[in-house]
């Protein structure tokens, strides 16, 4: 498996396991373009390679991704679905083997809207969701919109996307967006074992498997994260966007009174 452009994307493949780790730990995980491009390049490896048979994807015990790194988002925002954010969704998205996801304290936005194609989620006993869409002035992404309701209910998804309150470990446990909390010095071992139990199944019952688990559900997520991606676009240009972010990078709190 080729390199990836980037050393903050680490990319290693053992019995059967391609293991993505977010490698930027001194910006908390904070995901680049690069970033992205590296995640679908190595998902798109993945599934291409006949001796992978699942996919782990994990950060630090201390954090999983802060979401958008803000500097290199307003540099060159994502506003046409060439970009390596949109791609990296799609592929995530598609992606028709087995996904594991080890997640460790925070995880903001898009660190948490991934998990919901991941198909089995470990979560550190430390671990923070939170979907802040709103609060920066944008709308949700990676067909959260869809995703988060069906998985939540719509009450809590409300409480989730419109306020965008971090909600911890218990919380997306109950709800079902992880399988089990664990200690979060365990939680990728945890979570490579697991992989790794998948990884010795026959791949055609895996793939076969999750594609009738989620038939008539890629199609209308592809589209919803099509939707979603027009949508953000068009509001990143907007006044409560530009103060969300003119706040976030002067570090004090926005004011939308006129937005």
């Amino acid at each position: 498996m080729s390199a990836p452009p980037t050393q903050d994307i680490l990319v290693h493949t053992e019995a059967g396991v391609t293991t993505l780790t977010l490698n930027r730990v001194d910006k908390k995980n904070s995901l680049t373009r690069a970033m992205y491009a590296a995640l679908a390049d190595a998902l798109e490896q993945a599934q291409a390679d006949g001796a992978v048979r699942a996919v782990l994807l994990q950060g630090d015990v201390a954090v999983f991704s802060a979401g958008n790194d803000i500097a290199d988002f307003l540099e060159r925002p994502p506003t046409d679905p060439s970009a390596p954010v949109y791609r990296f969704l799609r592929t995530i998205a598609a992606f028709p083997k087995p996904l594991v996801a080890a997640v460790c304290g925070p995880a903001v936005g898009i660190g948490t809207t991934m998990l919901l194609h991941c198909d089995l989620v470990y979560a550190g006993d430390n671990a923070a969701f939170s979907l802040p869409f709103v609060n920066l002035g944008l709308c949700p992404e990676a067909a959260s919109s869809l995703l988060v309701p069906r998985l939540l209910g719509y009450h809590r998804a409300a409480e989730a996307l419109l306020l965008g309150e971090p909600f911890m470990a218990e919380a997306a446990l109950e709800v079902g967006l992880v399988n089990r909390i664990v200690p979060p010095t365990e939680c990728n071992a945890i979570a490579q074992m697991q992989a790794r139990k998948l990884a010795a199944k026959p791949l055609a019952s895996l793939l076969e498997t999750k594609r009738l688990m989620k038939q008539g559900l890629v199609e209308p997520v592809l589209e919803r994260i099509a939707e979603e991606g027009a949508i953000f676009a068009r509001m990143l240009t907007e006044p409560a966007a530009r103060e969300a972010f003119t706040a976030f990078m002067e570090k004090r709190k926005p004011d939308f009174s006129g937005c």
